[in-house]
């Protein structure tokens, strides 16, 4: 059975996203919390414990990729079933992504106060944009003044016209910020102008963001060999603007993720029929 409705298959095109609830069982939610705070050796329930190194103000990006419990999220049956919906194929891979730890703000630490970001996660200049999404699942209940997800609904459509595509320019009026369930996904196609917002509550925002995209056809091995490498040494890609931890907590403290079948084919250890 089908689990994106027409429901959720018309938001997105209207809005250039949509939110699945109940995609991934709240006990794998917890025990990825539980990780980012084994990452970051801070206290959850000690709100002063949130401010400090190895974290970083900003955006709440947190660079921890391979984790036992990121994988059995990527490794849950519906997650695999909703991108091969997406897609409309069963051959999918996914590269694993970051975590986020958003602290909320507080006046001893002004510094944390993020007053939100927005990006586009493709290449404008080229347009028209292809197809390609992005996700992220929310590991608690999220409000939409948690510093949550934001996009600007339906821009993304100016960036995909056959005919005429254009960028509008990003003016942060536009921008909403998406509450939801602990346990929902959010996908947003690749044209969407997003980001995440300022945390005005009192809670954290705690998030894993979700990398799938269809085998490409022929099989890049370079691709496939590199990201293999990445799960076996427990490690991040380390370009751009996230280079890894400098601690190299992961390859320390824990050996490579178990894989279920199913996992070794998102991974790309084995291939698919």
């Amino acid at each position: 059975m089908p689990i994106l409705t027409q429901t959720h298959r018309e938001h997105f095109d209207e809005y250039g996203y949509m939110v699945i609830e109940n995609a991934v069982p709240i006990e794998l939610c917890d025990a990825v919390v539980d990780a980012i705070f084994a990452f970051l050796e801070m206290d959850p329930s000690n709100p002063n414990d949130w401010y400090r190194a190895p974290h970083k103000p900003g955006a709440g990006m947190v660079e921890m990729y391979q984790h036992q419990a990121m994988w059995n999220v990527y490794q849950h049956p519906p997650i695999h079933q909703i991108y091969t919906e997406v897609y409309g194929t069963h051959r999918i891979w996914v590269h694993p992504d970051r975590v986020n730890m958003k602290p909320p703000k507080h006046s001893d630490h002004p510094e944390w106060d993020h007053k939100g970001m927005y990006h586009w996660d493709a290449d404008t200049t080229k347009l028209p944009l292809d197809f390609g999404t992005q996700g992220v699942l929310f590991l608690t209940d999220t409000t939409d003044n948690q510093g949550s997800f934001v996009c600007w609904p339906g821009a993304h459509k100016s960036l995909i016209d056959q005919e005429n595509p254009w960028v509008p320019e990003i003016s942060p009026e536009h921008f909403i910020q998406v509450p939801a369930k602990a346990g929902s996904l959010l996908i947003w196609h690749k044209a969407l102008p997003h980001g995440n917002g300022r945390n005005t509550s009192d809670k954290l925002r705690l998030a894993q963001y979700m990398n799938f995209y269809p085998v490409p056809d022929p099989i890049d091995e370079e691709r496939r060999q590199e990201r293999i490498t990445l799960w076996r040494e427990r490690r991040a890609l380390g370009r751009g603007p996230y280079p890894g931890d400098p601690r190299g907590w992961e390859a320390k403290n824990y050996g490579s993720a178990k894989l279920t079948p199913l996992g070794r084919k998102l991974l790309g250890l084995d291939l698919w029929d």
